[in-house]
């Protein structure tokens, strides 16, 4: 590779990662923002209320037209997982990426 070409590879690569870091501590930002709201999620859907809700639901006292996904088990429990999940990718990125 000649110097011009060179210069450019890695000019390439700097605004690559000024880009992606921008959008990296944005990302993380929202996701700070989200973690407590999370941790009521969790709460919530290990609760009685949640229960309570769901059996309601099921007995069908509550409006045709309410958006309940939040009662639906898997829903919840994906949305968790997901974000269990995502930790754990998280770690193992930042790991990874001091080692190397």
């Amino acid at each position: 590779m000649d110097q011009i070409d060179r210069i450019k590879h890695f000019e390439e690569i700097l605004d690559r990662a000024n880009e992606v870091h921008s959008k990296l501590e944005a990302a993380l930002d929202d996701y700070a923002a989200l973690m407590p709201l999370i941790a009521e999620l969790e709460e919530y859907y290990s609760g009685e209320e949640w229960i309570s809700d769901f059996e309601d639901d099921e007995a069908g006292k509550l409006p045709a037209d309410l958006k309940r996904g939040v009662l639906s088990e898997d829903a919840v429990y994906d949305a968790l997982t997901s974000d269990h999940e995502l930790l754990i990718n998280m770690l193992e990125t930042v790991t990874k990426a001091l080692r190397s």
